[in-house]
This record gives structure tokens, sequence and C-alpha cells, in this order.
């Protein structure tokens, strides 16, 4: 749907140069029951990756410092800050960061959270830290009138926006916002002019009510990778094929139409009796680098890396090992939150 309004901010494609990454770090046991002691790994191979092109802010509690120093020590590229969370998933509570389109300075989106529609509180400390960062770099903060995560949210850069309605338009989230209201405040936000709404039933396992980050990405301005499931037996195929269609019959906001690449879903795991939402749609882009969730799954882990490094000839494709970390049901995007370059130079606070 096309959104009339005129906006001061764009949000600038994933894929354009970043200033910084922000990370939180993991400490939520409850995250991963019973499995958690992979986690920090995880989490460390993921830093340091980052650290290799860009700057990486990373949030620490005071209960998980000493393991954020132990596996980050000696980086000059990592920065440590004490501000504390009650989950790792920056990308849901982070700011999303936007340009004004007159002189290209900063702004940080605060999206009102409430943990996904009110499923695991406490989230007060997580709802805070979009503010806290926005103040650390020093800039401006704009504070949304709906509650949204930034899992939710995929642009191309140039006005064009994917989200799902089953995750938006969630009354547990937005009671009383119709689609038009909702957006309106997504347009003057994020400055895109056109909205393309999926259906949103999200991947089975999956608890954020359908985030687009597990489903569909866009790679540039008119092409995207779409989760896609080839087994009709399984609960995810009729959906996932009806996000296609849509997309495939879709044109961005410029009227370009959208090229579709499918990246297939693994095969069903189980996790103490939970299947895991497994998709390489959870994929996240940095300075010269696209760092790809692999799920120990030959069948499809290959077909992903070789179809990402096709799509993104200009980039280094970085395969990193996400079977431990999607136990918490999210992946490298849900885990980090991207801070693109600005016309100014930020101060950051070291901590």
């Amino acid at each position: 749907m096309t959104v009339p309004h005129q906006s001061p901010y764009r949000w600038p494609a994933e894929w354009e140069p970043q200033a910084a990454t922000w990370i939180a770090w993991p400490h939520n046991l409850d995250t991963w029951p019973n499995r958690f002691e992979n986690v920090p790994a995880c989490f460390s191979k993921l830093v340091r990756t980052l650290a290799e092109v860009q700057p990486v802010h990373v949030l620490v509690n005071e209960n998980c410092r000493d393991s954020a120093t132990a596996h980050l020590n000696g980086n000059p590229n990592i920065h440590l800050h004490d501000v504390p969370t009650n989950d790792c998933w920056i990308r849901d509570y982070g700011p999303t960061f936007v340009q004004r389109v007159d002189d290209r300075t900063l702004v940080g989106v605060d999206w009102k959270y409430n943990a996904w529609g009110g499923k695991y509180p406490p989230f007060d400390l997580d709802a805070a830290a979009a503010e806290t960062i926005c103040k650390t770099i020093g800039c401006p903060r704009n504070q949304s009138s709906i509650y949204c995560e930034g899992g939710a949210l995929e642009g191309n850069g140039a006005r064009t926006l994917l989200t799902t309605e089953r995750c938006l338009l969630n009354p547990r989230r937005n009671p009383g916002w119709s689609k038009e209201m909702i957006e309106r405040e997504l347009g003057r936000q994020l400055g895109v002019d056109k909205i393309i709404w999926l259906a949103g039933d999200g991947l089975e396992g999956d608890d954020t009510d359908g985030h687009i980050d597990q489903l569909a990405r866009f790679v540039n301005r008119s092409t995207v990778v779409v989760a896609a499931c080839s087994d009709a037996d399984d609960p995810n195929a009729a959906s996932l094929a009806a996000n296609r269609r849509l997309l495939q019959s879709s044109t961005t906001a410029d009227g370009e139409p959208i090229e579709v690449y499918e990246l297939p879903i693994p095969r069903p795991r189980m996790i103490d009796g939970v299947r895991v939402p497994e998709s390489y749609c959870n994929f996240l882009i940095a300075n010269g680098i696209v760092i790809v969730p692999t799920f120990r799954h030959e069948s499809t882990d290959r077909p992903a890396i070789e179809l990402l490094t096709h799509l993104f000839s200009d980039r280094t494709v970085v395969p990193l090992d996400a079977f431990d970390l999607i136990w918490g049901l999210g992946a490298f995007h849900c885990a980090s939150q991207q801070q693109p370059e600005a016309a100014t130079a930020v101060t950051i606070g070291r901590g």
C-alpha cells in the first residue's frame, strides 16, 4: 500500500556504509533452557567477525561483564557498555537508526516495546535500552507511538518497506490501531512511501508473530530472498509459498518489479519437543561482509551460502554456526542492530 506522507527521514538499507554494530551480551538462562553453555562462544564469534570490519558496541549487565570480557578481551574495535538488559535480542528493542534527508544526521527511532506482545516479562530494561544507546552516541531520539520490533521491519533504502500483518496488527501490540494508522506512523518515522504487507504466518516455532527478518529480506533495491519450503507436508509450506507469490507480483516504491529468489529452510529439527525456526533469511549485513547462519544441515546450508554469495557478489559471505543459538528462537540478525554512517561523526561514551 502507498503511504501518503512526507517524512524528513530516510531509513538506510543495511548494505549501506555502517559506523558500528550494537550487540547485547547473552545472560538470560531462560532464553536457552538447559543449553546456555555454548551461547557465549557463539556470540564471541559473531562479535569478533564484525569487529574485523567495523566497531562493535556490546551492552553488558553486571552479571555478564566478566563473561563478555573473557570472550572479547584484547580487540580494540570492541567496546563494552554497562547497560542492563533483560535479554539479548537487540534488533527488536534497540533504536532503528534513520538519517535526516536534508543533512544525513543520525536519528534513533525508539519503538514502544513489550517483548513480542507481553510474552516474556520482565522487559523494562530492554524497553529503556534504545534511549540509553541514543544518549551514548549523542543522537536525537524519536519516540514512536506504536509497539514495534526491529525484526518486524525490512527496508530497501529507497522508500519501500516489508512487514507482516500478523505482527504489527496484533492486538497485543497495537489494539485499536488500523492498518492505515500504522502505515502513517511507519511512513513518518522511516520515510517509506510503500509498504508491502505479508500475511505474516511465522515459521513454526517462531515466537515473534511472524517477524519479516525470518521470512523475506532485500539484497538490493529490487531483489528479495524469501524463506521457502519444498515439502508440501511441512506446516510452513503454504504460508511461505503465499509470501513468494505476493512478492513476485509486487513492485517497489519506484515501480520496479521485485525479483524473488528462494532460500529453502532446513528440514524440521526439534529440541525438547519444540521445532526451532531455522531460516537463512536471518543473515546480517555489515561493511563488506554478510554473516549467514548455518544449522548443520548440509543439504540446505551449502545452497544458501552459494545463493547469497551469488547475490552479494561484492561482499564476502561468512557462514557462522547457529546450531545452538537458534534454541533461543533467533539468529544473527535478531541479535544485532546496525548503526549507519552519518554526515557527522558521533561521540561514543566508552564503557
